[in-house]
Order: structure tokens, then sequence, then C-alpha cells
């Protein structure tokens, strides 16, 4: 006779990149984007929400801040079957991010919307890269935007948001800053460098192919200028010594190991090290640094004022260089955004893998990028907006202890007497009903001490109990979990006789007792 085959049970696992959330880690989350809606819906935002899946052809080739434009999706195509309105298959997939569905959402509904639209959304997102420590395939954003608005008092206020809501979730002043900075001033600063390059070699005035050459020059440069402004925001890591090693021919890092440099020449490595260090503690002295670098360049310039009036606005707002400075370093997708670009940050320290100090790092971005709708309408449409990375700021407060979400569990309704379950239905019930978290045991009620037991691992803070005794004399026993815990702990025997962890009441004293005893261990 054959054996029978060994059934092959899946595997109890998350997938990797992928994490499963817990009671109180999921209130912590909810608690922290009702905080931050409210600030969002208290700047005049409206809420949106959207599929979690769009067509590719919407999401489109832009992905922000990754290496590998239309690459690191989840997608899928579609089985067209008989199916005329599937359109032969196609191509769907999670979204990335939540502006691209914005663009097309404002694209669709333009008509019917108000300009300039006003919009936030929160919720999951994926990713198909490479998960890391502390980097998930799913993660939860929260995005505000306005479409429709050139003025750069758009992105000011976004600014200014951001730190309203960074203080409203419990990061205090002085733990975090916003820098901003502008894509015309980075597109400056190559006009200049290409200029500067050639100026030696090209007599005035310029012949029609000494300006081809320019031309040229400046789009090499152009091209290079994501991975030249990544290394200069290296600057912390390894120095302005290391950085003009970078920008050079490379150096060796701390392991021995050789990085290559982006081979640049002398003249444009020390130009933008001059924009390295343009960055002042006064942001006046800033943007008068960054006058004197773009040079002539008419784009560069644009974006020095640009720069100026969000300074003003913000000022005014009372917003200054304590929460707000203006930072060449930013970088932030330079193919996406087309403008003023910020990046909240948090300033206090924390210890890596190796316990070695560092500081928390960017938990929110953002910028203008006036071209995302433009691909689905042909016409330009100015927009600029934030994202904050909700995970990363959990955990910026688990480290600091600023978490408020109450973890406590309901009361439990322990079962002396399965054949009574209306009666300890009744109770939950008039528990509930004056808006009481509580709970009726539902396991095997045949070892009272399971039941207790089960109390402890929800975080309960009260038990009640009531046997046949207590029915008969119309009272129950209320059991304190929290103080009993206490007194496990510390108490004298004394002190546990003046102040017991479990006493009687009256049955019609139920809700007004179990309130009383709540608002006691919430003190």
């Amino acid at each position: 006779m054959a054996k029978p085959k060994k059934i092959q049970r899946p595997k109890a696992q998350t997938p990797k990149g992928f994490r499963d959330y817990f009671g109180a880690e999921v209130a912590q989350r909810t608690d922290m984007l009702q905080t931050i809606a409210g600030v969002y819906h208290r700047y005049g935002f409206e809420a949106l929400e959207t599929a979690a899946v769009e067509t590719v052809d919407a999401l489109g080739k832009f992905l922000p801040d990754v290496d590998r434009p239309n690459e690191g999706v989840f997608a899928w195509q579609e089985d067209d079957g008989n199916d005329p309105d599937l359109k032969g298959g196609d191509w769907l997939a999670l979204r990335y991010d939540l502006t691209a569905p914005l663009a097309r959402v404002y694209a669709q509904h333009r008509n019917d919307l108000p300009t300039p639209y006003r919009r936030f959304a929160m919720g999951p997102v994926w990713r198909n890269e490479k998960p890391g420590p502390g980097r998930f395939r799913q993660f939860y954003q929260c995005d505000a935007d306005t479409v429709g608005s050139g003025s750069v008092a758009a992105d000011a206020e976004i600014c200014a948001m951001l730190c309203d809501t960074l203080e409203a979730v419990g990061i205090e002043r002085g733990d975090y800053v916003v820098r901003i900075n502008n894509r015309k001033v980075l597109n400056g600063i190559i006009d200049s460098l290409a200029e500067k390059t050639l100026k030696g070699f090209i007599a005035d005035p310029l012949t029609q192919s000494e300006e081809g050459e320019i031309a040229v020059v400046k789009r090499v440069l152009k091209n290079l200028a994501e991975g030249v402004m990544r290394t200069l925001d290296k600057v912390d890591k390894v120095g302005v010594e290391g950085v003009a090693e970078l920008l050079g021919k490379g150096r060796k890092d701390s392991s021995g190991a050789f990085i290559e440099g982006q081979n640049l020449p002398p003249v444009i490595v020390e130009s933008l090290l001059k924009f390295l260090n343009a960055k002042s503690s006064d942001n006046a002295k800033t943007l008068s640094n960054l006058e004197a670098i773009v040079g002539g360049s008419d784009e560069g310039a644009a974006g020095v004022r640009e720069l100026q009036t969000m300074a003003d606005l913000l000022a005014a707002g009372g917003y200054g260089p304590d929460r707000i400075v203006i930072d060449p370093s930013v970088v932030r997708g330079l193919g996406y955004y087309t403008g003023p670009v910020f990046e909240a940050e948090l300033t206090f320290e924390i210890q890596d893998e190796k316990g070695r100090p560092r500081s928390f790092g960017s938990v929110a971005g953002g910028g203008r990028y006036d071209d995302l709708v433009k691909r689905f309408t042909g016409q330009e449409v100015p927009a600029t907006g934030t994202s904050i990375g909700v995970d990363r700021l959990l955990a910026a407060l688990h480290m600091k202890g600023r978490l408020t979400s109450d973890t406590t569990g309901p009361v439990v309704v322990t079962v002396m007497d399965r054949d009574r379950m209306a009666d300890y239905q009744a109770i939950v019930s008039e528990l509930r009903q004056a808006g009481i978290r509580s709970e009726v045991y539902l396991g095997n009620p045949k070892n009272f001490g399971n039941q207790l037991k089960y109390a402890d691992q929800r975080n309960s803070p009260i038990a009640i109990i009531q046997g046949g005794d207590e029915l008969a004399a119309g009272t129950l026993q209320i059991k304190d979990l929290i103080l009993g815990a206490k007194i496990a702990e510390t108490a004298t025997h004394e002190e546990w006789k003046d102040r017991p962890s479990q006493f009687e009441i009256p049955r019609a004293d139920l809700v007004k007792r179990i309130k009383a005893l709540l608002d006691e261990q919430a003190k």
C-alpha cells in the first residue's frame, strides 16, 4: 500500500520586506494619522482617498528619490479574456506614492474641482525594492498638496504646515528643522559652471559654434547634477575634503575600499565647494552667498528670489531660522521637482547598529512639481506638496518616549457560570452603552485563573466577577488589576489590607463605580 503523501503546508511567515502590526502599534498610528489630518484640515486642505491600484501609464516614469525610474513597483498585466473593457490586458500597479494618483485625479476631474485644489491623502504605498533595516516594501504616507497655484506662497505654506505637524505629534521645537532649497538655483549654478569652464577658452563675443559648445557642457553637467548634489550632501559624513575627493577622482572609505569620484575638473570642484559652503545660520547671508554663486544666470537669480520670498513669508508667520533654514545641499530627486524643494529633518541623536551617535534624519520631504499633471493634459499645471513618512515618525517618537496612545485594554467581565451567559451579556451591554470599552470572556470558563491571565494579556484595567452568591445579594466583585499588579510588586501586607485590589459593589452602581475607578487609574 502506498504511503500517504505528506501534506505540504504553507509557511506561516510574512513576505520579505513586509511586517504585521498589532493593537498598540495600530492605535498609535491611528492617533498620529488623526493628529496630522487635524493640522492639514486646519490649513484648509480637503481629504481625498484614491484606489491602491493605478494603471502603469497613469503612474508614469516618475519615481522620486529612486535611482531606477519606473522600477520598484508591484505590477501585473490584466487577463483581457473576453471583456472589451480591459483593453487587451492593461498593466496595473500598486501605487508607489500618493502624488502620481493625485495628478491623475486632477486631470480627470479638473472641471469639477476648485482652483487651486488643496487636498490631503493618507494611506499605504508599495515599493518593490530591496528591503533593509527599517526599510519596508509597504509603508504609510501622509501627503498634502496644492495644485493650480504657481505662487511660492503655496510652498512656504507647506513648510509652515510641516513645522506645525511635527510639533502637533510630539516633536519638540529644537528637535527638528525644515530645510529648503530651489531647483532653479541648482540649474543656475550649473549654467554658471558651464560658462566658467569654457570662459578662458572662448573670446567675446561668442560665436554660434561656441554657444553650442557651452550648451553641450550645460547638458553634460545637468546629466551629472543629481550625482554631484548627492555627493555634496555627504559633507556631514565625509567632510569638505572628502566631498572634494568624491567630486574629483575619488577617495578611500574607512574600510580602505576605493570609491570612484565624479571626475570633474578642478575649476568646477572649486565652485561647487563654494556652493556647499554658502549655507549660513542666517538665511539672509545664505541668500547673499547663493546670489553671488549663480552669477549672471537668470534662472538661478529667479530661484534665489523665490527663496527670499519664501523666507520673508515664513518670517512674517513666525517661522524663523530656528525652524526653517535655507540649505543648498537639499537635493530631493532633481528629475522630478521644478522649483522649491524641502525636507523636514529630526536633529536629535540616536545610536546606529554599531552604537555610534548620529542624527535621526529626514521624516518628510517635498517640493514643487509643475510637470506631473502635464503628462495627462498637455498643459503645465503648477503644483507643490509634501509627504510625511509615518512609520519613521512613529519610530522617532518611540525613541523619544513621546507616544501618548492609550494601550489600556477593555474591562473584562468574567464568566463564573456558563449557563448565566445572558446575565454577563447584560453587564457588558450596560458598560458599552455608557461608553466603557468592555468584553465578556469567551474562552473556556472552567479555569478562573486563565480568565484573569487573559485579562492581564489584554492589559485590562478591571475584571468584573459575579458568582452565585453575588447574584443572590445583588452585588458584583470588582478587581482592580492595575492596583493589584502594583501591590504584588511593592506593597506590604498592611498596605494590602488598607487598600484591597478587589472589593464588592451594588449591582445598581456598576457604571458609576467603574467610571470612577477608571478615572482614578488614569491619574
